[in-house]
């Protein structure tokens, strides 16, 4: 088409365009602005089809009921075909609408007139009850129509309303429980695309880290789009949502629906804010909580071994002991014991630290984990000398991937517990045997028991059951032990035995699928 063609093209689709909105119908074009062809509304031409067709089916359906009728006129009476007319009547209301069956009751009123009435094939009527009868027909007739078009209209309508009840029942149910941003932008995009069968649609969400989404993943549309509603929530606008959809346009209806949709992914975005916010605030008071336990904890636990290293250290130092005195041994080993108690604290508090950063990771290697045992208890025997240890840990144990230094903490630390908790003169137990794939140890004391309700949370930081001020500790060793034992991928548990209190831990004999190597076999030779 030539560009002096162009004009006239408009002009005929214009004249199109008129024509139709004469009969009620809006009719939208749009244009290729490089070729000038029009690539329009072929849905609203299918539509105004499909309304045509209504109606020729409704006078075909008439003209059909009438030729029955014609043949049996002889035998009925008008009164009688008059009634029986109502029947497709209504039922060309029912499935057609109600323009196809006001206009089924005119035709049917004429039909009625002209070749059922005397003098027959004419509209003139000589008897004043035919006349009653053709009034009454009519009146009956159009009445018909109207209550079943209503009947049909509030239907089409309470199936709109159920439909949009179910669509924003999906969505909320879609929304609830969901505290981020984009996941939330996501259904609501889903469900948007899904109720108005939009080209394409995009959601920009304000806010801190602002973005948006948009459904397909394509390039957006270069016009404007057609539909825009804002995500407005108490707290002033949260977003936006823009609709491109060109044909068919976009109904009250759904611009209603799509606003209710927009309240409700307000909602939710707000809900998902303040639950971060309170997450956040709860995350910083306990993160205040921990601190002030850490310094209380530190600052007790560091007073009393500071005090001792001090005063030894200050009778060494003022000549107050002779070199050759047993003073001036004890002296020494108290700062010894003092420091090494030191660095077991700062010890712990370094391993917490790397447990919560997620930096502890296991060197492992292939140990006997009676040798891990033997290691602790050697270091350990001056601190248990008010109590007796019994060891059951067979040497014929396989080999057990772990860190030699992490798991020789988990024993330290089970087995201090045991001997600031357990009276004197106690036993400590260390058992170890052999559950399927993995090893089960126990480490068990005779001290007091855990009340069923604590016995889940002493594996938290700084969780206490006694006071502080009446037993050592900064609170953090069965933490440890916890994050080791998981990191190595075992379980760790406590429960209450007959004679006191038990530590259990699992820890698995394979590494990376690989089981543990066969011990060496001891040869005699003669």
């Amino acid at each position: 088409m030539n560009s002096n063609a162009y004009p006239l093209a408009v002009m005929r689709v214009a004249g199109w365009g008129l024509k139709l909105e004469s009969f009620g119908w809006d009719e939208t074009f749009i244009f290729d602005s490089q070729k000038g062809i029009m690539k329009s509304a072929n849905m609203q031409i299918s539509s105004l089809i499909s309304r045509s067709g209504k109606y020729f089916l409704a006078i075909g359906s008439i003209a059909f009921i009438t030729v029955i009728f014609f043949a049996l006129r002889e035998g009925l009476d008008a009164t009688l075909i008059a009634l029986l007319y109502l029947i497709p009547l209504g039922l060309i209301t029912a499935f057609w609408g109600l323009g196809p069956g006001i206009t089924s009751a005119l035709i049917m009123f004429i039909t009625f007139n002209y070749f059922f009435i005397p003098p027959y094939y004419t509209l003139a009527v000589h008897r004043p009850a035919d006349v009653v009868i053709l009034v009454v027909f009519l009146v009956v007739a159009v009445v018909i129509s109207q209550l079943v078009g209503r009947m049909q209209a509030s239907l089409v309508a309470a199936t709109a309303r159920e439909r949009e009840a179910t669509q924003l029942y999906e969505l909320s149910t879609a929304l609830t429980g969901l505290h981020d941003d984009h996941a939330i932008a996501q259904i609501l995009a889903k469900q948007v695309q899904a109720v108005s069968q939009g080209e394409y649609v995009k959601l920009n969400i304000t806010g801190t880290e602002p973005f948006a989404f948009h459904l397909p993943e394509t390039t957006s549309p270069t016009r404007s789009p057609e539909f825009t509603v804002p995500i407005q929530a108490a707290r002033g606008v949260l977003g936006e949502i823009l609709l491109w959809k060109a044909a068919p346009a976009i109904s009250s209806s759904e611009k209603r629906l799509l606003q209710t949709f927009a309240s409700q992914g307000a909602l939710a975005l707000e809900r998902a804010r303040l639950a971060q916010a309170e997450s956040r605030a709860k995350v910083l008071e306990e993160s205040d909580h921990l601190k002030s336990i850490l310094l209380s904890s530190v600052s007790h636990e560091l007073r009393t071994p500071l005090s001792t290293i001090k005063a030894a250290a200050s009778s060494l130092r003022g000549r107050e002991v002779s070199w050759d005195s047993p003073a001036r041994t004890e002296l020494i080993a108290a700062i010894d014991d003092e420091a090494d108690h030191l660095n077991m604290l700062v010890g712990n508090l370094l391993d917490m630290s790397r447990i919560e950063s997620g930096a502890l990771k296991p060197k492992r290697e292939w140990n006997i984990l009676s040798e891990i045992v033997g290691s602790v208890l050697a270091r350990m025997r001056y601190s248990a000398e008010e109590h007796k240890l019994e060891i059951d840990v067979p040497e014929s144990l396989p080999f057990m991937p772990v860190d030699y230094v992490q798991m020789e903490q988990v024993f330290t630390n089970l087995v201090s517990n045991g001997l600031k908790y357990a009276p004197s003169n106690t036993v400590i137990r260390i058992r170890a045997n052999i559950e399927g794939d993995t090893i089960h140890v126990q480490v068990s004391n005779q001290g007091p028991q855990v009340p069923p309700e604590h016995l889940e949370r002493i594996f938290d930081k700084f969780y206490r059951i006694t006071s502080a001020d009446r037993v050592t500790g900064t609170g953090l060793g069965l933490s440890i032990c916890k994050g080791i034992i998981e990191a190595h991928g075992g379980h760790i548990w406590a429960e209450n035995v007959h004679d006191g209190l038990a530590f259990n831990f699992t820890l698995p004999l394979t590494w990376e699928g690989a089981a543990p190597p066969q011990l060496p076999m001891d040869t005699e030779t003669e």
